[in-house]
């Protein structure tokens, strides 16, 4: 087998295993994918309900941590990011949203023609077989399965009440025109299974496409350049080091935290801080690691007695058993739960044009993203926050090539976002305090002495943190801190793309798996349109 390919691709995440699914159709460009993890598609990455032995521990997941917090109490934060093929899209809780249109078209206003609404919209529908909606808003029979939950869950309805006791508007569907209002949400699964970015573009075609090499446990070190000019990876697998060299370029697609990282060990950076970890500058650019954005979230939790509640005790047993059962026999039921069944997005002022919070109602009780366990059932509701005017970054903490980076997502670092979360929190407390939940809840276990707005900043600060929605570190743009064109192509270096989620410029109001599939749909587009004309 060559060891040179057209494209040499690192990082198997959502951009990277769509980019590669999609380059790889044409049979004359030779493609190959570098991951750090697995293959991942065995039963824990495709039970859905398993996600909760892979986000709480390092089994598909890189489970980094921050930096200490100071707008946390100087608490250290979790960031679970998925390893192996599909990245985060094979340990997340697979729920479908892409944003709000504004979203994209402020991109498209901060100097990235291409990437407003009417642009991407073509390739989240391109990418997208969905199973319940059809129309001008949604695809059929591209290569992500969309649909809606087959668990059965009865608490869904009774979510839904509450939604209207507590006068919010229903929404069926928070990927068409408006998406304000509280719903049940669609999960990129297929049969009830999970549909990671890797089984819908790259499982399928490995070892049917000669044009397709999947390297597994290939832990890339630098980018090898030629001058300006990205010309190969170097990598890691096992204990041997072993390079793959790209004929037309390097695309990195190893996410927000990783990508900034390689780039930065490969000498593409802030050149006074590289020198501090003796590296040699390759190109100057301080945009690299900088303006990270994530979405800060709290989580309201409570025991119950509701038998449909996930949790630990052994009343549950009987209730497990069961579930696998039916899940072995229909692929329906409790194990095709993401646990965040619901939930949806509202207004914390009716001034808004948009909607700034998002919630995720989980059915299971969850501390501390589910690593502090609780005997018992129940259920919780998170609130986090969509636009967040915080901005952190990711640096190196060593020139070591497989020490984690340094991440720091600054939250709270503006005081703004924690008013608006105060007002969130308030929101999501309206919801809670309906009778239809009141009537699930045995006991409120972090906010029943909640009652001051100071009482509330305490707990946001005592309690917060992640909703694993890291963006914007190799952000796209024009000006001094850009890292990459409207083409993804880094600035001042040739033959070197990113892909990814790091390319974000502003946090999408949403999940974020959805946009990083369409930003690997719309790359491959204009990579293949660039090489008809070349």
């Amino acid at each position: 087998m060559s060891d040179t390919f057209d494209f040499v691709i690192v990082g198997a995440g959502s951009g990277g295993s769509t980019l590669a699914g999609r380059l790889s159709e044409d049979k004359n460009t030779s493609v190959a994918l570098l991951d750090a993890g697995g293959k991942n598609d065995n039963w824990v990455v495709t039970t859905p309900f398993a996600l909760v032995l892979m986000v709480t521990k390092p089994i598909n997941n890189w489970a980094f941590n921050t930096v200490p917090q100071k707008g946390l109490n100087g608490r250290i934060g979790y960031q679970p990011r998925g390893k192996g093929l599909g990245g985060s899209s094979a340990i997340n809780a697979m729920v479908y949203i892409r944003g709000h249109r504004a979203d994209y078209d402020q991109w498209a206003s901060l100097g990235n023609p291409g990437w407003a609404y009417s642009d991407v919209l073509p390739y989240f529908k391109r990418a997208e077989d969905n199973a319940d909606f059809d129309g001008e808003f949604h695809g059929k029979g591209g290569p992500l399965s969309v649909a809606k939950l087959r668990t059965d869950n009865p608490v869904q309805q009774t979510f839904l009440e509450a939604a209207q006791q507590a006068q919010f508007r229903l929404r069926e569907d928070f990927n068409g025109d408006d998406h304000e209002g509280l719903g049940i949400y669609q999960v990129t699964q297929r049969n009830g299974e999970r549909c990671s970015a890797a089984r819908a573009y790259v499982h399928p075609h490995m070892g049917t496409r000669p044009n397709l090499r999947v390297e597994t446990f290939a832990h890339a070190t630098r980018i090898l350049f030629e001058g300006k000019r990205a010309v190969g990876v170097e990598y890691m697998q096992g204990k041997e080091k072993k390079v793959l060299r790209a004929r037309r370029e390097v695309i990195v697609a190893s996410g927000a935290f990783q990508s900034p990282q390689l780039l930065m060990l490969s000498g593409v950076g802030d050149a006074a801080a590289l020198g501090k970890h003796g590296i040699e500058s390759r190109h100057h650019l301080p945009g690299v690691g900088q303006n990270l954005q994530d979405h800060i979230d709290f989580v309201f939790g409570y025991m119950s007695d509701n038998p449909n509640f996930n949790g630990l005790s052994l009343k549950q047993v009987p209730r497990l058993l069961r579930a696998i059962g039916q899940y072995r026999r229909e692929r329906r039921g409790p194990m095709t739960s993401n646990f965040a069944e619901c939930g949806g997005f509202l207004k914390t002022r009716p001034d808004l044009d948009i909607p700034d919070i998002q919630l995720h109602f989980g059915m299971a009780m969850a501390d501390d993203h589910g690593r502090k366990r609780h005997n018992g059932t129940g259920f919780t509701c998170h609130v986090c926050l969509l636009r967040p005017k915080s901005r952190g970054e990711v640096t190196l903490g060593s020139a070591d090539p497989m020490a984690a980076p340094l991440i720091d997502p600054n939250f709270f670092g503006d005081p703004a976002d924690l008013e608006t979360m105060v007002a969130g929190y308030k929101t999501t407390r309206r919801l809670m305090e309906t009778p239809a939940l009141r009537a699930l809840q045995k006991q409120e276990m972090y906010t029943a002495g909640v009652k001051t707005d100071d009482d509330i900043r305490n707990i946001l600060r005592a309690r917060a943190d992640t909703v694993y929605h890291p963006v914007g570190t190799c952000k796209m743009g024009s000006d001094a801190m850009a890292v990459v064109d409207a083409k993804l192509k880094v600035h001042g270096m040739e033959g070197l793309r990113v892909v990814d989620a790091s390319i974000m410029p502003t946090l999408v109001g949403g999940n974020t798996n959805a946009p990083t599939i369409m930003i690997g749909e719309k790359a491959a587009d204009i990579i293949k349109a660039e090489m008809r004309t070349n």
